[in-house]
């Protein structure tokens, strides 16, 4: 009896875990070509807002890939991740620098590619732990195997939070400065990529000192990438 019941439950575990993976097969599919009007975490902070009893509005509006300003694309990517169109998901080298410096006393900082922040953003819940660290890899997977590069950045600047609410490239260019996704400056861009480590405290159109400081930063960065050239990499 013991072992029949035993078998049946692997049964059912081994039915479970094949349907996830086909779900989220399918699901990557799925996005790969059809507009990405909403997100996990999107959802996420509607639900924090119920809770708290201070209702939010989700602003967001989808721009394809040639309507979004290469300034962005490029800003994103030189704050973010500068090895992005050489890596396949994960970057081992930004991940031994980050070891690195905390074995010698510093503060552990994040190494997430700007395809496991996609995965993330897209599919999962916010917060630390390991179940979701398993699955962030397990979507950053598909998603490197399944979509280009240009899908994986497309996808990313239309869902990334950068202020309570304010979800995506087009809802941040016009809370921000005004303008639509397409007509951001190289200096606009910078600010937008300089507020993303804590976008619901700093202000991309009242930048602190900080704010400035590292926005100026991306600058050099972009220029020293070779400028909008660079994205023909991906």
């Amino acid at each position: 009896m013991t072992q029949d019941w035993l078998r049946r439950g692997l049964r059912f575990l081994l039915f479970v875990i094949l349907g996830f993976v086909g779900l989220s097969v399918l699901l990557v599919l799925v996005f790969r070509v059809v507009p990405v009007f909403g997100s996990m975490v999107m959802l996420e902070r509607k639900v924090e807002s119920w809770v708290s009893g201070e209702p939010i509005t989700i602003q967001q509006q989808w721009r394809p890939w040639g309507a979004l300003s290469d300034n962005a694309k490029l800003a994103v990517i030189a704050s973010e991740d500068q090895r992005f169109p050489m890596h396949y998901g994960f970057d081992f080298n930004q991940m031994q620098k980050a070891l690195n410096a905390w074995f010698h006393g510093d503060s552990l900082r994040g190494a997430s590619t700007i395809s496991q922040q996609t995965a993330k953003n897209l599919f999962l819940w916010t917060g630390r732990n390991w179940i979701r660290k398993g699955l962030e890899a397990w979507f950053t997977v598909l998603i490197e195997l399944l979509w280009p590069k240009e899908r994986i950045l497309e996808v990313y600047l239309n869902i990334v939070e950068w202020d309570s609410g304010v979800f995506g490239l087009e809802a941040a260019s016009q809370h921000y400065f005004g303008v639509s996704a397409g007509r951001l400056s190289v200096v606009q861009a910078s600010r937008l990529a300089a507020i993303l480590p804590n976008p619901r405290e700093w202000s991309a159109s009242r930048p602190s000192a900080y704010i400035q400081q590292r926005s100026q930063w991306i600058r050099q960065q972009m220029r020293q990438l070779g400028g909008n050239a660079y994205l023909e990499r991906l």
